[in-house]
């Protein structure tokens, strides 16, 4: 695994997820790479007006990067923008950012996830159509959470396995799953419709979409522990995602 894990990368389909300075003209790369995982690279040079690479590292594009090394950070040989795909701008900028913050909080680094990388990248794509922003966040968080081993029991209750009925309330204990409620409880509370929509990725319901929001961010607050999201209060400014 430690040999694999170290070999030199060459045209590895990537995504930068966040840079920031290093020493006097190089750059650490926080990327998201479709067959390594989350790494941090660093960029020689990069910061020098006329680096090659500075202007490839482009965030929320398809590149294509190589490196190489045993330790963190690697050193970054080469990075190509692959093109093809709008730059994300104005709401879907600020949706990038978010789905970039969790990645780098929840993702842990050099542990590959090929079908998140692809989830990521149609997420990206959808937003820089200007699809239903909600839709594709929320889609998004939900394949996050599944691919990284904390998907949501949606179909059955958590305590007696019976299964959900659409038009009974349920409230829902994270790493455990739906519990049956009666309409007048003070917990939070989901209708058995949304959960049963959500499993099947339908958000068509706008009852559905608002609930869907409310329960996947309260299952990615569990998982982030202490850790705030910057991006948070700009989300909240934006009550509508």
């Amino acid at each position: 695994m430690a040999s694999s894990e170290h070999a030199p990368r060459n045209n590895e389909p990537a995504y930068v997820l966040h840079t920031y300075p290093y020493r006097e003209t190089s750059l650490i790369v926080e990327a998201l790479s479709r067959h390594a995982g989350r790494i941090a690279l660093v960029a020689r040079g990069a910061k020098r007006p006329r680096s090659a690479i500075r202007g490839q590292l482009l965030s929320f594009q398809p590149l294509e990067l190589s490196w190489s090394g045993k330790s963190e950070p690697r050193t970054m040989h080469k990075a190509e923008w692959r093109g093809g795909q709008p730059m994300l701008q104005g709401l879907a900028l600020l949706c990038g950012f978010y789905m970039n913050e969790l990645l780098l909080k929840l993702l842990p680094r050099d542990d590959p996830h090929e079908i998140l990388f692809d989830i990521y990248a149609q997420a990206l794509m959808d937003l820089s159509m200007k699809q239903d922003l909600p839709v594709v966040l929320r889609r998004f968080e939900l394949g996050l959470l599944r691919e990284l081993g904390y998907g949501l029991q949606l179909e059955h209750e958590a305590t007696s396995e019976l299964p959900i009925i659409a038009e009974n309330f349920y409230g829902y204990i994270p790493d455990r799953g739906p519990i049956a409620q009666r309409t007048n409880g003070n917990q939070v509370q989901f209708h058995g419709k949304t959960l049963l929509d959500l499993q099947h990725e339908d958000f068509s319901d706008p009852q559905t979409l608002a609930e869907s929001k409310q329960l996947l961010r309260m299952q990615l607050k569990h998982h982030l522990g202490q850790q705030e999201l910057q991006t948070r209060q700009l989300l909240r400014d934006l009550q509508e995602l």
